[in-house]
């Protein structure tokens, strides 16, 4: 029914309202707290949210992620000339990635990014490939998390 659930796998409670406000109230508190304190310093800032994810989700998704996935929530949290500039970026990498494609920009990206007030946030899903060696298939404790590997690093 597209409808989150509330319950864990084995049947234990989520505790969603005791866990939004220990985490999620305090967390976004902290980083609005931040974002006035450098707004009072600077003239522009940038907010970059950035996120590891398994580069294949079939759950999720059909394929393999791009290396990288920049969200702007459709260019309305960012700067147009802030997303073309990282756009040149990525591109230069040659890594695969693409811009609001299937991670447009999550609660933080929404709620934060505001460019009319010279605050530009930007919200990045790094696949895991970009950075580690990453395991195939279905990761278990046997293969998850995977050790450290200095040719990833």
């Amino acid at each position: 029914l597209g409808l989150a659930t509330v319950d864990t796998p084995v049947g234990i409670a989520l505790k969603v309202d005791e866990r939004r406000e220990k985490y999620f109230v305090p967390y976004h508190a902290a980083l609005q707290a931040e974002i006035d304190r450098l707004r009072a310093l600077h003239q522009k800032i940038v907010v970059y949210d950035c996120h590891s994810i398994r580069s294949v989700l079939p759950r999720l998704f059909e394929g393999t992620l791009p290396v990288f996935n920049l969200g702007t929530n459709d260019g309305k949290s960012a700067d147009p000339a802030l997303q073309a500039m990282v756009d040149e970026i990525l591109a230069g990498t040659g890594e695969t990635y693409v811009v609001n494609g299937r991670f447009k920009g999550g609660w933080i990206t929404r709620n934060f990014g505001r460019p009319q007030n010279n605050v530009h946030a930007l919200q990045m899903e790094l696949s895991n490939r970009g950075y580690m060696r990453e395991p195939e298939g279905k990761g278990t404790p046997d293969n998850w998390p995977v050790p450290y590997d200095p040719a990833f690093a």
